[in-house]
């Protein structure tokens, strides 16, 4: 018997506690601002920095949506967001993807002021995170696995975990998370050989490679939690996840949906990093 997460339960259960934070911080004369930069003009990074606004309404945190024109190069964003790290207004800063063809997010995002970095963008962030370093934010999605995985009541310790994909911004820091959690910890990727194979020995199969259906039955042992990092636009609409939840169903024992898995968590974490970034920034 497959359970499915309630992504969007979770995610209401962690806007409520941010929304508490953020109302005792406002009380103190405090008001978090969040800067979210879009530095094109990708309608799916506009609609999701729409999902961030309403969010962070709901939590009593102010979020400024900074536009740049699609001839933004890498000067351009970089100054933006150095501007954004000096300005004392400013307490949490995300750089919204897609960038402008030839421009990477590491190069852009070494702009961003580590304590202000709440999306774990910036290289410095991601090594601070694999030094254990206190007070370092991980990528929200990364994040959010962990969130997902400590509601569900899901022991790590001495666990095999199964990590596929290796990006900065998911299967790297969910490795980083994972391995601090003490879980036992393979990373795979396009090159590794018998994929089925290697993911068949996860108790904890978390799939973040951005590619629809990769995940099937054969790649999944009876009873494993299964998180899908995965968000594919489909031609017709809608998403797909990097897991075939219909031919996995009845074999994982735990499942993220997708939608409404990992996305809401993610989005929810974004606004409870902007209040915790509040909370550590010097006072003005």
């Amino acid at each position: 018997m497959t359970r499915l997460v309630d992504g969007r339960a979770i995610a209401a259960a962690v806007a409520g506690r941010t929304a508490a934070a953020a109302a005792a911080l406002r009380a103190a004369g405090v008001r978090p601002v969040l800067a979210v930069l879009l530095p094109t003009g990708d309608p799916g990074a506009a609609w999701y920095a729409r999902s961030i606004e309403r969010a962070a309404a709901q939590a009593g945190v102010d979020c400024r949506v900074h536009r740049l024109d699609g001839t933004a190069g890498a000067a351009d964003i970089t100054g933006r967001l150095a501007g954004l790290s000096a300005d004392p207004g400013v307490q949490a800063i995300i750089c919204q993807t897609p960038l402008p063809p030839g421009v990477s997010l590491a190069a852009v995002a070494r702009a961003i002021d580590v304590a202000k970095d709440v999306d774990g963008a910036s290289p410095a962030s991601l090594g601070q995170l694999a030094a254990g370093l206190p007070g370092t934010f991980a990528p929200a999605t990364a994040a959010a696995v962990l969130e997902i995985l400590h509601h569900e009541d899901v022991a790590l310790r001495g666990r095999r975990a199964v990590v596929v994909g290796r990006s900065t911004v998911a299967g790297k820091p969910i490795a980083l998370l994972l391995l601090a959690e003490d879980a036992t910890v393979t990373v795979c990727h396009s090159r590794t050989r018998d994929l089925a194979a290697v993911c068949r020995e996860a108790e904890v199969l978390v799939v973040a490679a951005g590619r629809a259906g990769l995940i099937g039955p054969d790649h999944v042992a009876p009873g494993a939690v299964v998180i899908d990092v995965g968000t594919n636009p489909q031609p017709g609409g809608g998403l797909a996840g990097d897991v075939d939840s219909g031919a996995v169903t009845g074999i994982a024992g735990l499942l993220t949906p997708v939608p409404g898995g990992v996305g809401p968590v993610t989005t929810a974490l974004l606004i409870e990093h902007t209040v915790a970034a509040t909370r550590a920034a010097p006072a003005r």
